[in-house]
């Protein structure tokens, strides 16, 4: 590897830490949901809410950051978003009250928005022969952060369960949900200390007149080609000055931009509508569901964030050699098939207590009260848990709900893991890294900030409500038509990428611009060449 691709490489590694912190943090919390539910008694819009609350950060966020870090340069909005994870790790690990708990993890929300800018800033640093892969290093950190989160739950999880004098000492007993949050304090320190050590965007000092400061930056990313010659390219494409924000907004939404911002909100649309959030943050929860009981279900979920990282890679190795619409494909149909897979799972699935698991029951007093709806079989989980209501309240069901579906589930759990696991997948292998890919790639260089801001926000909004909305779910139509809606979704998303998405893969970031400007109407599934 040249010593110009070795420098690339680490700055968008450390622009990427951000996509680790934000895995970890956004993950973290399926481990922390069912304490947090306990210790302050959340009801399950409230319990949606604390899991989608850095998402509404991020709505916010994400409607800024492109436009601020056209302002001030990508280089130090990334550095204030660092400082906004180290607050919000203190600040959650701390939190004494429902408000306080959602305040703090809204403000990690708000340094969502690396999500935005990293792939944006690392698009602007690399090499046309390597972008997919370099920007795709962002959501390898992103589901390595996923995975350690799930790690650190568990391995916490059985530390508070035991009998350790070190799990006492530290109140990892007594205050488990803490430590899973609070863990988040020291990659998001190494984080804002790292971010010092990279260089602005030559592009960006290029849009905003400082040809000078970019010219010894692009000399040391691309020793191989003529720095003179990449100023005046970038020059003829959106002139020396960032034209006004409302003169980039009016551009955005132009005739001229209206394929390129179709395909940008088609693809984020479809990421975050067809489910993965709901995964990824409620795990255990799901696992839950199929009948295997708290420490097994923490155990699984170590599973989706090692397929996650497994088949991430596969992804950074095929993006650019595969292509981006190929695996937007690919991914999209494994996504419609693992959903069908975990519906149908839930939907055969029957309750029904008997003598024998009730009285292995901890509670007494839960034991004493299902004694009326013992050998009753009920054909879903719906029905199931409506029957717990009803005999224990809202509030004891909602307590000892994994240990009373452990009791009462006649269910295949392996066809629960298999549909889940594919899920994660299918979508690691295609929606997750190649959308920031795709985002970073279509918007021209003066657009790239507020198109990526647009289409993020549209994205995290997404995100939010399907957070939100699933504990309702769960509680309201049940787990098999939950993933039916999320399969069906996938279905239609499978149809819009097919139609509109053209292939990406090979040209510079002036070249695609070129062509989507001479040519606003792609021939669909044909890669761009250059007039």
């Amino acid at each position: 590897m040249s010593n110009s691709i070795s420098t690339s490489v680490f700055y968008a590694v450390v622009v990427a830490l951000g996509g680790f912190i934000f895995g970890f943090d956004a993950s973290v919390i399926s481990g922390v949901v069912g304490f947090v539910t306990t210790e302050f008694q959340l009801n399950e819009w409230q319990q949606g809410f604390v899991v989608s609350a850095p998402t509404l950060g991020a709505v916010i966020g994400s409607l800024f950051a492109g436009p601020l870090s056209d302002l001030y340069g990508r280089k130090k909005i990334l550095i204030a978003i660092a400082a906004l994870y180290v607050i919000s790790a203190i600040l959650s690990a701390f939190a004494v009250s429902y408000t306080m708990l959602v305040a703090a993890r809204m403000i990690g929300g708000l340094a969502f928005a690396s999500l935005v800018l990293a792939p944006m800033y690392i698009a602007e640093i690399s090499p046309a022969k390597y972008r997919g892969k370099m920007i795709s290093i962002n959501q390898f950190n992103i589901v390595v952060g996923f995975s350690v989160a799930y790690f650190a739950n568990y391995y916490l999880l059985q530390m508070s369960g035991g009998a350790s004098e070190l799990a006492t000492t530290l109140g990892i007993t007594e205050n488990v949900w803490r430590w899973m949050l609070g863990l988040e304090i020291f990659p998001a320190l190494i984080y804002f200390i790292l971010l010092f050590m990279i260089p602005e965007s030559p592009r960006w000092l290029i849009c905003n007149g400082q040809q000078q400061k970019a010219k010894p930056i692009l000399k040391k990313l691309f020793p191989d080609q003529d720095t003179q010659q990449l100023v005046t390219e970038i020059e003829q494409q959106h002139g020396d000055v960032l034209p006004p924000l409302m003169s980039r907004l009016k551009q955005l939404f132009s005739k001229n931009m209206r394929l390129i911002l179709v395909i940008g909100l088609v693809v984020g649309i479809c990421q975050q509508i067809t489910g993965v959030n709901a995964v990824y943050f409620y795990a255990p929860s799901i696992f839950e569901q199929s009948g295997i009981g708290q420490d097994a279900a923490f155990s699984q979920a170590i599973w989706v964030g090692i397929i996650n990282v497994v088949f991430t890679i596969i992804a950074i190795l095929l993006i650019d050699r595969l292509g981006r619409r190929p695996l937007m494909l690919i991914g999209l149909a494994g996504v419609v098939i693992s959903m069908s897979i975990a519906a149908y799972g839930f939907h055969q699935a029957s309750y029904q207590l008997t003598n024998e698991s009730v009285a292995k029951l901890t509670s007494e007093q839960v034991r004493e009260n299902v004694a009326p709806i013992i050998g009753v079989t009920y054909p879903s989980d719906l029905a199931f848990k409506k029957a717990l209501n009803d005999n224990l309240g809202k509030e004891v069901a909602r307590q000892y709900q994994a240990e009373l579906i452990q009791a009462a589930a006649n269910i295949n759990p392996l066809l629960i893991m298999i549909g889940i696991l594919g899920f994660v997948a299918s979508f690691a292998v295609s929606l997750g890294p190649v959308m920031w890919v795709l985002l970073a790639e279509i918007f021209p260089n003066h657009l790239r900030g507020v198109g990526i801001a647009f289409t993020g926000l549209v994205n995290s909004a997404v995100s939010f409500t399907v957070q939100l909305l699933f504990p309702w779910q769960l509680a309201t139509i049940g787990t098999a038509l939950t993933f039916l809606i999320y399969g069906v979704f996938a279905v239609i998303g499978f149809v819009l990428v097919y139609k509109l998405l053209p292939e990406t893969k090979g040209k510079s970031l002036e070249e695609l611009e070129q062509v989507f400007h001479s040519d606003n109407k792609v021939k669909q599934g044909q890669p761009l060449a250059v007039s």
